[in-house]
């Protein structure tokens, strides 16, 4: 079978949340089937990376998209019921370029819903819509937690993208999801279309422990450092909660690693005990540097890979309910979650005040993560799914 795949950024290569998980379904699709792929390239790398996926056997068509700009050419939209996403994302080139290719596909398979509505023009494929979670629904948080102006933005943006998500899932084949956290969110607020759950894994081969590397009362975080969510929960760790650390553990000290540092991210680095890399090619090192892993996310859905990294890295792990609530089973016993301050600071300080538990639990984290997040079990339904489409059509 024949299959287009299409994304918001060029699905290679696999350093950040995205392309992580774009890539490894491209991978598991290209075992048995033959994979195109459309999507934007951000930047150069994003262009190097879709030259590469072409010397690797999966042809990629790279449209070059500035999200600035596009940002700004969206703001017209607030006049209307067209969310901002849709103006953000549409792109005439990308539409251009799915409605050439279309008739040599079987099935298409794009990843979020502002690249579904590039297939709404194709009923003759077989359609599959990877949510992995509903992007109203992060609208939906952002508002609850901003300051007006902006909770009427992404209170907006939650409603009227919504609408675009209920359109295309009563539509498409199949829609897909990372967690049945998500699954369930889905049906309550479009109820009858057909869900499965594909849960995001880990590369249990690349990320392994090194203990004995490990420094004492090191923090560490990592993931996209211009992405509101960690933002947030970075800001908020270092504000609240290292202070009354250091009180403690006058060593103690965090590091942020991670791309793009938002310049409120970059400030960070003046308080003590705080370092910000910016992008690493990497994050092992860093990883393997840790005491333990924090994901102190207070707005968050699906699974984050960052959490599964980390696990899988034997890192004893404290993540607010946010950030783990995507992995099935071991709070408690694999990682420790902590949703305030006090909580926060009794956890990790308890961590730190004993190195041997924390590795204790480190282990039960590699064991977790080996037992049920393991990408060759993770992607199995993905074969089922694309051999039921393929005997559909």
């Amino acid at each position: 079978m024949r299959v287009l795949f299409l994304s918001q950024r060029v699905p290679y290569p696999p350093n950040r949340g995205d392309k992580i998980t774009t890539w490894r379904l491209i991978e598991r699709m290209r075992r048995q089937h033959d994979v195109a792929v459309i999507a934007f390239a951000h930047d150069d790398e994003d262009r190097e990376a879709a030259a590469e996926l072409g010397k690797l056997g999966v042809p990629t068509t790279a449209i070059d998209h500035d999200e600035r700009r596009a940002k700004f050419a969206s703001l017209p939209l607030l006049l209307g019921s067209t969310p901002l996403t849709l103006g953000v994302y549409g792109s005439k080139a990308l539409q251009d370029a799915v409605d050439r290719a279309a008739g040599s596909f079987d099935l298409a398979y794009a990843y979020s819903s502002s690249m579904g509505v590039f297939l709404e023009p194709h009923p003759q494929l077989a359609r599959v819509m990877h949510f992995a979670e509903l992007d109203s629904d992060k609208w939906r948080q952002y508002a609850e937690r901003a300051r007006w102006p902006m909770s009427w933005v992404y209170g907006r943006e939650a409603r009227t993208l919504l609408e675009v998500e209920r359109r295309i899932a009563t539509r498409f084949d199949e829609n897909v999801f990372c967690t049945p956290l998500e699954e369930a969110i889905f049906r309550e607020r479009i109820p009858g279309a057909h869900s499965l759950v594909l849960r995001n894994g880990v590369d249990l081969a690349f990320y392994r422990p090194k203990p004995e590397r490990a420094e004492p009362n090191h923090l560490v975080f990592t993931g996209v450092m211009d992405y509101l969510p960690n933002v947030d929960g970075c800001v908020w760790f270092v504000r609240e909660i290292l202070p009354k650390l250091r009180e403690r553990f006058s060593d103690a000290r965090f590091t942020i690693v991670g791309s793009r540092p938002s310049r409120e991210v970059q400030e960070l680095a003046r308080v003590p005990g705080v370092t910000v890399t910016g992008f690493v090619k990497d994050t092992r090192d860093f990883l393997e540097r840790g005491a333990l892993s924090v994901a102190p996310l207070r707005i968050a859905r699906g699974i984050q890979n960052k959490v599964l990294e980390a696990l899988a890295m034997g890192l004893p792990v404290v993540g607010t309910t946010s950030a783990t609530q995507g992995i099935e089973g071991g709070a408690g016993d694999a990682y420790l979650v902590a949703d305030d301050v006090e909580k926060q600071v009794a956890a990790i300080g308890e961590l730190l005040a004993h190195p041997t538990r924390a590795k204790e639990l480190g282990a039960r984290g590699r064991k977790l993560v080996e037992a049920g997040y393991d990408w060759e079990v993770t992607l199995r339904p993905l074969d089922a799914l694309l051999d039921r489409l393929a005997k559909k059509r």
